[in-house]
């Protein structure tokens, strides 16, 4: 018996004589669940989940062999997270198609090492927000003298860390451009800043308009 990543599918080779552990999706939670016998293989399989911590894989016992991508066995993959988000309210993360372990307890060592995946995720994406928010704040700091007021307003994708506007009275128009220039520099290999303006202050401008009831409301 050997096991092998094919496709970025982990698959099992063998002739079917013993079961395995077929996953379906990822979801977080510390107790022990049941969602019907609607496993893949045709045996209708109790599908439930094993767990670490608070992930949950959710299995079915299966037979250990190579799933073909048939219909039948595409839509019985599929049913399997349908029920687990829209019959239980979980928000499952699917595993590939095909994705089977030899036991159990092959299935909870692969969520420590998923869960340690997430952690260090979560870790990084603190850790960039950290910076990114420590570059804007400075940013902040070096244009305020320059300008009577500002705006943040909302970023556009992923990659912008800033999107803000600056009331700048027409005296001071030079002193901030050049002070947005210097900490341009000072970014530079970091940070891409595109500049523009001047224009009208209407991020600083709130008209409310009331319609008055006609005499005969």
């Amino acid at each position: 018996m050997s096991e092998e990543r094919s496709g970025g599918t982990l698959v099992a080779e063998g002739d079917g004589s013993q079961d395995g552990v077929y996953v379906y999706c990822i979801i977080e939670s510390g107790d022990a669940r049941t969602f019907g016998k609607i496993g893949i293989g045709g045996r209708a399989d109790e599908v439930f989940t094993v767990h670490y911590r608070d992930l949950a894989a959710v299995v079915s016992r299966a037979p250990l062999i190579v799933y073909d991508p048939t219909r039948e066995n595409a839509l019985t993959h599929e049913h399997v997270q349908e029920v687990v988000m829209n019959e239980h309210g979980f928000t499952p993360v699917p595993m590939s198609f095909g994705t089977l372990f030899k036991t159990e307890n092959d299935t909870v060592e692969f969520l420590s090492t998923y869960f340690a995946r997430m952690q260090l995720g979560r870790l990084v994406e603190q850790a960039l927000a950290d910076r990114s928010d420590s570059f804007v704040r400075e940013i902040y700091d070096h244009l305020r003298d320059a300008a009577i007021a500002s705006r943040s307003n909302k970023v556009i994708g992923d990659k912008m860390i800033m999107n803000a506007a600056f009331l700048v009275a027409r005296d001071q128009a030079e002193h901030f451009d050049s002070k947005v220039h210097d900490i341009g520099k000072k970014f530079e290999g970091k940070l891409s800043f595109r500049y523009t303006g001047p224009w009208p202050p209407y991020n600083f401008v709130t008209i409310r308009l009331q319609l008055e009831r006609s005499a005969s409301a």
